[in-house]
């Protein structure tokens, strides 16, 4: 059924409830019911709303959809992620959303986490797809504690990953619903510091806030539990919410997607000035430690910054040498989200990829 979102909607996006056996959420949708099924999964911190210019942007051949992902948005807050299965939550909340529209296969768009969804739903049930887009993906390997292309763990207990990579401040700031600008961790200048890059402010950025706003929060939610660990940065991973499930502790072997068949042709899209997602992230705690503001830092031997670009390129090189087709854009002048900072040439490269 069709339904009034918290968060105003751009014409030509329709909003339903979507009840599965699995999960109860708010889906958006654009373009006709019988067009060729495009199916968008958001990043941390975000929801269905960041794809809104995106989904009413399609050719007309097809048909957009973008879930509120479990642990975001309008989904059942009761409806939790067990981290200790990485991405598996997520891929088994996209399948049976799926099944319940009752399409059979579908071209497949994730950007950060929502990359990370992509290459375990690739792996797990490659038939389900037409083409895979990885937007600003976070790495094969997962996010935090690891040290060269191949994701070797800096630490057995990948110290470093989890929920202890988010700021507490951060945290704070966001369960206040803060909207100002006049504060280092307020989330409206992480947005603008982490995800865009300055001086770009989006025109929907009200409404881009509001969608961050609604992410859930607590132990077993964002950030989720924290284990501590007698390792620098003293945490490793926990077993709730989202940022545990992007451990690599927890994600699915990268043999898995090599070995897959048939493998879908991927294109990787990707902003040139990605803070977030690059091989010396701001968010990574290598930044910190480097700076003194994490103590006791032991050094680019032990700790370098995990090097997400040059493991994700790995990847899918290795996947190219297996069969498959990779290609990568690379959008310049742009941070995180390719798809709001550059439209014109974000939607240039996605929807020749979905026609080819």
């Amino acid at each position: 059924m069709t339904y009034r979102s918290a968060i105003s909607t751009l014409d030509g996006i329709t909003a339903r409830w979507v009840v599965t056996p699995r999960l109860a959420t708010r889906v958006l949708f654009s373009g006709s019911e019988d067009g060729e099924p495009v199916l968008f999964l958001h990043g941390n911190l975000s929801s269905a709303t960041w794809w809104e210019e995106t989904l009413v942007s399609l050719p007309r051949r097809f048909r957009g959809i973008a879930p509120d992902m479990r642990g975001f948005g309008e989904a059942d807050p009761a409806a939790v992620v067990d981290a200790t299965r990485g991405m598996g939550d997520f891929a088994d909340d996209v399948i049976a959303l799926l099944d319940g529209l009752k399409i059979e296969r579908a071209h497949l768009v994730g950007n950060s986490l929502g990359g990370v969804i992509v290459y375990h739903l690739l792996a797990v049930h490659p038939r389900r797809w037409r083409s895979a887009t990885l937007v600003g993906p976070g790495s094969p390997y997962g996010f935090g504690g690891t040290k060269d292309e191949k994701g070797t763990p800096c630490y057995p207990d990948f110290a470093g990953s989890g929920g202890g990579l988010f700021s507490p401040k951060l945290v704070q700031r966001i369960a206040a619903r803060d909207r100002s600008s006049d504060h280092r961790f307020s989330p409206r200048n992480a947005l603008r510091d982490l995800v865009y890059k300055r001086p770009f402010v989006p025109p929907r950025e009200e409404e881009i806030l509001s969608a961050l706003f609604q992410v859930h929060l607590g132990d077993h939610a964002l950030p989720g539990d924290i284990v501590p660990s007698p390792n620098w940065p003293y945490f490793s991973p926990g077993h709730w919410g989202a940022t545990n499930a992007l451990s690599p502790k927890h994600l699915l072997p990268v043999e898995r997607l090599l070995a897959v068949s048939p493998k879908v042709p991927i294109l990787w899209i990707r902003g040139a000035d990605d803070v977030a997602i690059s091989d010396q992230a701001a968010s990574d705690p290598v930044t910190f430690g480097e700076l003194g503001l994490i103590p006791g830092w032991p050094g680019r031997e032990v700790f370098p910054h995990q090097p997400m670009l040059r493991q994700t390129r790995f990847v899918l090189e290795r996947y190219r040498e297996a069969g498959g087709a990779c290609g990568e854009v690379v959008i310049p002048d742009c941070g995180h989200v390719a798809f709001i900072e550059k439209p014109r040439q974000f939607n240039d490269a996605l929807h020749a990829h979905l026609q080819r």
